[in-house]
């Protein structure tokens, strides 16, 4: 039959990923929005031996980037009472709102206030504003500013990032990243106060602007 006495003789040995799974497990509890290369990286600085092709097949069994893609899991969020501080630094508020221009296109700002005072410590402005950008404007602000002890936010992608979560947490008086309940925005509400008065400064804006082009038009 042309077969090797080795072929012939082999028999498959069962795997026991028993301890990978509870590892994975564990990973995808506790850290939500981390995907398949997270996962490794944070297997092999933990001291694991084992190689990606392994993570992923394991991975893909258990179906957790089937999970991710269909549905955004959350962990509980605990609801806090919106507290005013005793002092600047204390607490900063973030958070997103998105608007378009005249002509259509859409743009998002990132606004930052302080809790003690509302003031207004950033307002950025740009088509897209990833996870970096926002940890890039945070980390402006500290330097003139100082390194605040909380900061409250909803569950936005941006916020629930692990870039953000390590950058806070590598700060020499680590940050505390307060989150929201999700459908709650009355737990962020200074913020949301601003929001809205941004919005309807901008909506006058624009209603000037449109106007205005109609104007021109008949001229």
């Amino acid at each position: 039959m042309s077969l090797s006495r080795t072929s012939y003789q082999y028999k498959a040995k069962l795997k026991n990923d028993t301890e990978l799974q509870n590892a994975l497990t564990d990973l995808t509890t506790k850290h939500i929005a981390i995907g398949f290369w997270q996962c490794c990286y944070r297997l092999w600085n933990k001291g694991y031996w084992w190689n990606h092709k392994r993570i992923y097949r394991v991975y893909t069994d258990m179906k957790l980037n089937i999970r991710r893609r269909a549905k955004r899991r959350l962990p509980e969020r605990v609801k806090q009472p919106l507290e005013v501080p005793t002092g600047p630094n204390q607490v900063w508020c973030i958070d997103f709102m998105s608007d378009s221009l005249v002509d259509g296109r859409r743009y998002r700002l990132f606004n930052v206030i302080d809790d003690f005072n509302r003031e207004s410590l950033a307002i950025e402005v740009d088509t897209s504003l990833p996870s970096l950008r926002v940890i890039r404007v945070l980390e402006k602000l500290i330097n003139h500013r100082g390194i605040p002890t909380t900061i409250r936010c909803d569950n936005g992608p941006e916020f629930i990032s692990h870039k953000l979560e390590q950058w806070c947490s590598e700060k020499d008086k680590p940050i505390t990243l307060q989150f929201i309940q999700p459908g709650r925005p009355m737990q962020n509400a200074f913020i949301e106060r601003k929001n809205g008065s941004i919005r309807r400064v901008t909506s006058s804006l624009k209603n000037v602007a449109i106007k205005s082009r109609k104007l021109a038009q008949y001229r």
